[in-house]
């Protein structure tokens, strides 16, 4: 089933409380999630595979563009979808309008997710309902703190009885489709979004280039940041190579602990100009490069 929504939602948060386990990375900047990622969680007898897809917006550039077919093609291929929505906004922007009426058009079953609800009276919640449901069908509404984990066992339960008959997709013992290489890319991004602050070159990425296992149980991980522009790798650095020290030593840890080995990682920073046009980058990121 897929999870959507706007940019900021709540979408990774949620998953990674469904499954348990960090599968998405998070933080508070909008287009954190850049391609659709598998998370697997079992509940009773039911094993439930959630996609995590990029937010949908209103996207401009060729990037934003891919990000955002991708998410349109989870809701395609899903047989039921949940719509997260930030029940803390204001009100319910134009730009959210169309998303939801893109959902109605396109998803068989919906299921209206609001998440969190500690920010939020009652009152605005009952109010935010009714003028969610006259947008779109939904099969039910949940209210949810993704953060705390409020309201999500209801919603567990409810999946679970939703599943088909048949066997499991996936072994019982796997958390995600996303591979290990991916995985430690993805945390090195995740914790330059959150060291960058307001100088953040969203047109960053990053690849893990080389992993080496060693006779001692220790792992060797070469990865390279690609910038587009000369000051977006000064940035990356910091002064003195601060910055990215912080990086490797946070995503080094993180690593550590969850694949339960010593990890030596080592990040460069390399202007790559033209990669945001690269028909291969793309690949890499499972997007379509002429969305």
């Amino acid at each position: 089933m897929a999870v959507v929504g706007a940019p900021n939602a709540g979408k990774s948060t949620l998953v990674n409380q469904f499954v348990g386990a960090k599968i998405s990375i998070v933080t508070h900047k909008v287009q954190t999630t850049r391609t659709r990622v598998r998370g697997i969680a079992i509940e009773g007898d039911s094993q439930i595979v959630f996609v995590d897809t990029p937010g949908i917006f209103d996207a401009s550039r060729r990037l934003e563009r891919a990000m955002v077919q991708a998410a349109w093609a989870g809701v395609e291929d899903a047989d039921l979808v949940l719509l997260v929505y930030d029940a803390g906004r204001k009100r319910v922007s134009d730009d959210a309008r169309k998303v939801i009426e893109g959902l109605a058009k396109r998803a068989g079953r919906l299921v209206l997710v609001l998440n969190k609800i500690d920010l939020v009276k009652r009152e605005r919640l009952l109010d935010l309902t009714a003028q969610l449901s006259a947008l779109a069908s939904f099969e039910e509404v949940f209210m949810i703190s993704a953060l705390t984990g409020d309201g999500l066992r209801d919603i567990m339960n409810y999946l679970a009885e939703q599943m088909p008959e048949g066997p499991w997709l996936f072994p019982e013992d796997q958390l995600s489709d996303i591979s290990l290489r991916m995985m430690a890319a993805e945390l090195t991004r995740e914790k330059l979004f959150l060291n960058l602050h307001q100088e953040l070159p969203y047109a960053l990425t990053v690849e893990t280039e080389d992993w080496e296992e060693f006779k001692d149980g220790s792992v060797r991980i070469n990865q390279t940041v690609y910038v587009a522009r000369e000051q977006h790798k000064a940035m990356c650095l910091g002064k003195g190579g601060r910055t990215i020290r912080a990086v490797r030593e946070a995503t080094q840890a993180e690593l550590q602990e969850a694949l339960g080995q010593p990890v030596h990682l080592f990040i460069f920073v390399k202007v790559r100009e033209n990669w945001i046009n690269d028909p291969e980058r793309y690949r890499q990121l499972g997007l379509e490069y002429d969305a």
